[in-house]
């Protein structure tokens, strides 16, 4: 005879069951919507059926990509009808652009999502095929602009985890228009030479975090526009590339600011700049202020600490040298390595609108242990402790 015990022991095993039977994530192969992992099917569509599938699921949802190379054309996952905010999509594999960049070249993005909500990204790998592009806009041709890998657009509590990108035709993640977006352990790489191939650029976006990823492009691996606030970036090996840049800002007379930045225990290694502000030398109403730098390698970069308020690629569309990107309350605090050029602190401020709130704080950079130099322009702050080379800045 079963005792009342056993009785409700077993009656408590059914119910846990069926509890967590019906709260489990659902789970969408895209093979099982017609993929192919040989890198030559098109799979498109099939990739567009397993997310319609899983926005259709009113519970956590997965869509799986196994391992092999899967071929897609420019996409979009659309979130406006899509009533699942727990969808994850878990990528052993790699996904692959055409051979031939014009396809996706002149669409702008590769793999967009627009409007979504509750979406991570786990693994795999984007390869972009972006070489034979970047070969002919460097060799001066009329080409496509080039596809973003990766984007999030106007989306919320996004998620990208230890994915990789290589050779992205543009950009290899754009996070615009977002709240509350985490990437984590990417691993980001093109050719040092590649054109305009962006780590990772923010923009018109807030409660950013980027942690434990390695970045090396032929562009800034992180660049922050216009807009953006509420940055943490922490754990980033950069190199090659143009370092981190906040800007370029301020090419609008109406612009959006950047505020609330901090970029703390980075290397940059062999790359142009290191920590750069850049705006235009234009009239604008924008800004940039509570930036903190803090526990920063730099390894022979060009510019290892540089602000530059007369940025003008080419000498065009620049009517003056007075930017109206205010810039205030900046800390650097121990930034250590070496310098590729003498002049290893730039901070040429705009005359109108001069660097305030500018803080040095145990700031040591050398020439193949030699001394560096500072240079400063309508910059106004304070050096604490041990500052090389000596500061140049004026005070408040």
């Amino acid at each position: 005879m079963i005792s009342n015990k056993e009785t409700q022991i077993a009656i408590l095993i059914i119910i846990t069951f069926f509890f967590y039977s019906s709260n489990a994530t659902l789970s969408y192969n895209v093979k099982s919507f017609g993929a192919k992992s040989n890198g030559k099917s098109d799979c498109t569509k099939a990739f567009l059926s397993a997310w319609s599938a899983a926005c259709a699921a009113t519970k956590p949802a997965t869509i799986y990509v196994p391992g092999g190379r899967y071929l897609l054309r420019n996409v979009v996952f659309m979130g406006k009808l899509c009533k699942n905010t727990a969808i994850t999509i878990q990528i052993d594999g790699t996904l692959v652009a055409p051979n031939n960049y014009s396809v996706i070249g002149n669409s702008g993005t590769w793999l967009k999502f627009d409007k979504v909500t509750g979406v991570s990204i786990y693994g795999g790998t984007l390869d972009g095929k972006g070489a034979a592009l970047w070969a002919c806009k460097n060799s001066g041709h009329n080409c496509p602009k080039g596809a973003t890998s990766l984007e999030f657009h106007n989306s919320n509590n996004i998620s990208i985890n230890a994915l990789s990108s290589l050779n992205s035709q543009k950009f290899h993640i754009h996070i615009y228009g977002c709240h509350n977006a985490n990437l984590i352990n990417m691993k980001i790489s093109a050719d040092g030479y590649s054109p305009n191939t962006d780590g990772i650029h923010v923009e018109q976006s807030s409660a950013v975090t980027i942690l434990g990823s390695r970045i090396g492009t032929g562009d800034d691996c992180v660049s922050i526009g216009p807009g953006s606030s509420d940055l943490w970036i922490e754990n980033l090996f950069c190199g090659p590339g143009h370092g981190i840049s906040i800007g370029s800002l301020g090419w609008s007379l109406q612009e959006a600011g950047v505020q609330n930045v901090t970029v703390k225990t980075t290397t940059f290694r062999g790359t142009q700049n290191g920590l750069r502000i850049k705006t235009w030398a234009r009239p604008s109403d924008g800004f940039v202020k509570d930036v903190y730098f803090q526990h920063i390698v730099i390894d022979n970069a060009k510019y290892p600490i540089i602000i530059d308020q007369n940025y003008c690629p080419d000498h065009n569309n620049c009517p003056s040298k007075n930017s109206g990107v205010q810039i205030s309350n900046v800390r650097y605090e121990d930034v250590h390595g070496t310098s590729a050029t003498k002049v290893a602190v730039k901070f040429e401020c705009s005359e109108t609108n001069p660097c305030s709130g500018i803080t040095l704080d145990g700031v040591n950079l050398t020439l193949k242990d030699k001394p560096t130099t500072a240079l400063c322009v309508n910059a106004r702050g304070t050096a604490n402790n041990v500052v090389k080379p000596a500061s140049c800045l004026k005070g408040e």
